[in-house]
């Protein structure tokens, strides 16, 4: 096997980091610009602001970032299973080697992000309850003073003035001009809705609003800014942007929606012919009223006249009497019954107390104490000879078991003096070896002078 002849040709060596540093830039140089589409996927936001997510289709995934800035910017909320194109480049995250997107942009696949933006807040809004009919005002029916948040120069403010002085002159009108698309516009707006409710004297209705336009011209009106603006107003707001095919968020937000700056006029201020035919309405409504309550009245009282108690009161009297003296029957009846209870009562409680008397739980526990005293001594007695009797028996046991017994029989035990091992036989001892004789009454230090073994006989021993 040949081995690379490594001092041939001097290589040119790179680290780990310069190889990075050169992929890093081949990629950069090479996709300055990409557009990738793919599945959102592990999407997190870190506390910096910045989102970590991972790009995938069928057969491959993509490491992504997008930082604070960018991630502001979106005008929807990504989440993870989102299909998206992304815009950025392509670059190499040094300390681990791995390729990713640095994403710049991103746009939802089959639906614009400003639609899915108006669907993601609607929903959100809708959920808190912001659009929830029971926290809708009704409008004056006769303001004297209205406030308008529009651009000054657009044809809505216009309209509106027209209509108001042609319908009623003496309306004052509160401009505060904004601007209606664009960055800048949604704060104006959102201030404008604030700052009238704290104008002095303080309009009585505000009309937000301006022309219709596309879904990028009418964003501002589609911000959550300005919605919570119209939710926080103490004045009814009324909704007038676009034309009538046009719905906003405001639109949802607001007290009423009119489908334009025109219509939310004529519905503030009504014409001196509808406001005639609203009050002979209300003046017909109070007769019919007024007339049903008369009616109702003079066949309540007729019925009073025509009735009994009226006619004949003495007997109303007597039937009065006569549950009174039954009331009264019944309470001295239920007195009694109550007293027989309470005695009973009484009596019972008497008879339990003297059982728990402690003089008297006293003597019982005093006498159940000495009977149980008395059986344990006399358990206690019985035991003990019991046990006494055991113990001798075992006593006499252990004294036949015992060697020193059989020592006493004539018999001797003989042991090694350092190991404290008994000696059964021959093989255990050799000569010159000193050895101990356990006897009955004591022991003997003996010299083995000579060894005779013999095969063991376990019969009757020689006489």
């Amino acid at each position: 096997m040949s081995v690379p002849a490594y001092n041939a040709v001097s290589p040119q060596i790179l680290t780990v980091s310069e190889v990075t540093r050169e992929i890093r830039d081949l990629l950069e140089g090479t996709y300055p610009k990409v557009w990738i589409e793919g599945e959102i996927s592990n999407l997190r936001v870190v506390h910096s602001g910045h989102a970590y997510f991972t790009l995938k289709d069928a057969n491959s995934q993509l490491r992504a970032v997008i930082f604070r800035s960018a991630w502001r910017q979106l005008p929807f909320t990504p989440e993870s299973g989102m299909h998206v194109v992304a815009q950025g480049r392509l670059s190499v995250y040094e300390p681990r080697g791995d390729y990713q997107l640095l994403a710049t942009f991103l746009e939802p696949k089959g639906i614009g992000a400003l639609q899915l933006a108006y669907e993601q807040l609607r929903d959100r809004l809708f959920q808190e309850g912001l659009f929830d009919e029971a926290r809708k005002r009704s409008l004056p029916l006769v303001p004297q003073r209205i406030g308008i948040v529009t651009s000054p120069t657009g044809a809505a403010i216009r309209d509106i003035i027209q209509i108001v002085h042609r319908r009623r002159a003496n309306v004052h009108l509160y401009l505060y001009p904004v601007r209606v698309q664009g960055q800048e516009a949604t704060q104006e707006i959102a201030q404008g809705i604030a700052r009238l409710n704290a104008f002095e004297p303080r309009p009585e209705v505000i009309i937000i609003g301006r022309g219709g336009g596309s879904l990028e011209d009418l964003w501002s009106f589609n911000e959550e800014q300005v919605a919570r603006a119209i939710a926080a107003s103490e004045i009814p707001v009324i909704s007038a942007v676009g034309h009538e095919i046009d719905y906003t968020i405001a639109d949802f937000v607001a007290d009423l929606r009119a489908s334009t700056p025109s219509a939310a006029a004529e519905l503030v201020v009504k014409s001196e012919a509808e406001l005639r035919q609203q009050l002979n309405s209300l003046i017909a409504r109070m007769h019919t009223v007024v007339q049903s309550r008369h009616t109702q009245a003079q066949q309540s009282l007729n019925h009073l006249f025509n009735s009994r108690p009226l006619r004949e009161p003495h007997r109303f009297v007597e039937t009065l009497q006569q549950q009174v003296d039954d009331l009264t029957l019944q309470l001295e009846k239920g007195w009694q019954n109550s007293s027989q209870e309470r005695a009973k009562h009484l009596q019972h409680a008497t008879r339990s107390l003297a059982r728990l008397n402690p003089r008297v739980r006293w003597q019982r526990l005093y006498t159940h104490l000495t009977t149980l005293e008395r059986r344990l001594q006399h358990a206690a007695k019985s035991r003990l000879v019991r046990r006494g009797e055991t113990l001798g028996g075992l006593s006499s046991r252990l004294h036949a078991l015992s060697p020193l017994a059989v020592l006493g029989r004539g018999y001797s035990l003989c042991r090694d003096p350092i190991s404290r091992q008994l000696v059964s036989r021959t093989a255990l001892v050799h000569s010159g070896q000193r050895i101990e004789v356990l006897l009955q009454d004591g022991q003997l230090t003996c010299t083995v002078d000579d060894i005779d073994s013999k095969e063991p006989d376990y019969g009757r021993p020689d006489i």
